[in-house]
């Protein structure tokens, strides 16, 4: 890594791919698709769950279509963000029979091994909308003004499905 990227951050280092890409480099772009499809995977498999590869793939369709239109490649992170969180919720709420939480067993003591499955669990009692306000606020960590324009909705909005899926969640799990 030289100086430039660790002074700039990561994404930094993906403005001259995506430059690249934009002028209809493929190599550029192949380059560019492997270097965000762990993060979009990450952002995927908590709001779509089992179909979380589907809403890699939409996403990833997505972000290559929409290259173009990108003005600042510095910006990338956040279009990114943007796109993967909508095509998530997107596929969530086209594949996904939602569990309501009052259908949820009694959960047993758990160990360390169970806790990421058990998780797993709770989050697919939840809704699509309220999967993606969680990962937003409480994995990557945005404002409600920030999720909010991810989300197309408004801060009120964000406010309230955050109550309500925080408190879906503890109910779930306490259970």
């Amino acid at each position: 890594m030289t100086g430039a990227e660790t002074d700039t951050g990561p994404w930094a280092a993906a403005a001259p791919l995506v430059r690249a890409a934009q002028a209809g480099d493929a190599l550029a772009l192949d380059e560019l698709i492997g270097l965000l499809t762990p993060y979009v995977t990450r952002l995927c498999r908590p709001i779509a769950l089992g179909d979380a590869p589907d809403a890699v793939q939409e996403s990833l369709i997505a972000v290559f279509r929409g290259l173009g239109r990108l003005h600042d490649p510095m910006a990338l992170y956040g279009w990114v963000r943007t796109i993967t969180v909508r095509e998530a919720v997107k596929v969530a709420r086209r594949r996904a029979v939602e569990t309501p939480v009052a259908e949820f067993a009694d959960r047993p003591v758990l160990d360390g091994t169970e806790l990421a499955a058990e998780v797993h669990d709770v989050l697919r009692g939840l809704s699509s909308e309220h999967r993606a306000i969680l990962v937003l606020r409480e994995i990557e960590g945005l404002d409600e003004r920030t999720a909010a324009e991810v989300l197309d909705i408004s801060s009120g909005t964000v406010k309230s499905r955050l109550y309500r899926a925080r408190g879906n969640f503890r109910k779930a799990w306490n259970r």
